[in-house]
């Protein structure tokens, strides 16, 4: 029922009001980030209340999974998701689509050399205190010391750009996380496990200084397979059979929401 293009979630929520009332089968309507954050219970039997870090090419968020419908937020990006700024510069160093695949492609193709130029990125907000993100600068950056500059970027060049990239990003990813951290330490939470999710879950660099981050607190960590990454059907139903089981469902009355923050949504609760 969303959040996403509003177009496509009218269709899809339209056909699924269709068939409950066909087959006289319970409505459920449900929000797609609650199955990015709920997929790690599908596959690996995740228990509440676990850290997220939801991350995609419309989304950065840190959250504390404390049940079905219950989500709090405690730091989100003020400006580019972490999906958008690896699809940005991938477009700006002429990588090819998709960005994020393309980028961690050409990180692993970089071996430091005399022939390499440097490269110095910014981390935005890292050392600040809470747990929001901004990779705008980030992005302008790149810009910076590539475009701006008319400078000709090698393979070599486009490798350590990308390599330098991702380094800044694991490195704002450690900083924030360790902010949200101390933050549930300080109120007597200790999360069962650090877990990731969303398209960027798929890039296996971040993914390893995330695992390091979690060993760090002595806690498990979680990726869904790269196949449950991405928006799939799979954690749409998940989401929607944890809800069901909570007996839940909806009125025919839902409507489509092109904008639902997970922070709003209850748990579930039955529908006369």
């Amino acid at each position: 029922a969303g959040p996403g293009l509003i177009g496509g979630v009218m269709v899809g929520l339209t056909m699924a009001k269709g068939l409950a009332l066909a087959l006289d089968k319970p409505f459920v309507g449900v929000n797609h980030l609650e199955g990015h954050a709920l997929t790690a219970r599908l596959t690996d039997n995740a228990q509440f209340p676990y850290l997220l870090l939801l991350i995609s090419g419309g989304h950065t968020q840190i959250i504390l999974v404390k049940a079905v419908g219950e989500y709090e937020l405690l730091g989100t990006s003020i400006d580019d998701a972490t999906g958008e700024a690896f699809d940005k510069v991938a477009k700006m160093l002429d990588l090819g689509y998709p960005g994020g695949p393309k980028m961690e492609e050409w990180a692993n193709r970089h071996t430091p050399s005399e022939n390499c130029r440097e490269f110095n990125l910014p981390r935005p907000l890292k050392g600040r205190e809470g747990c929001d993100f901004s990779f705008s600068g980030l992005k302008t950056a790149v810009r910076s010391q590539t475009i701006d500059k008319n400078i000709i970027l090698s393979d070599t060049d486009k490798a350590a750009l990308a390599h330098e990239f991702h380094e800044a990003v694991a490195d704002v990813f450690d900083d924030r996380l360790e902010n949200a951290f101390s933050i549930l330490k300080q109120c007597d939470i200790v999360p069962t496990a650090l877990i990731v999710a969303g398209g960027v879950a798929a890039n296996k660099f971040l993914g390893n200084r995330l695992r390091t981050k979690a060993a760090q607190w002595n806690i498990p960590f979680i990726a869904p397979p790269m196949r449950l990454c991405t928006d799939n059907g799979a954690m749409v139903a998940w989401a929607g059979l944890e809800r069901l089981t909570s007996k839940q469902n909806d009125a025919f009355s839902l409507k489509a929401r092109p904008r639902w923050p997970l922070v709003e949504l209850s748990p579930p609760q039955f529908q006369e």
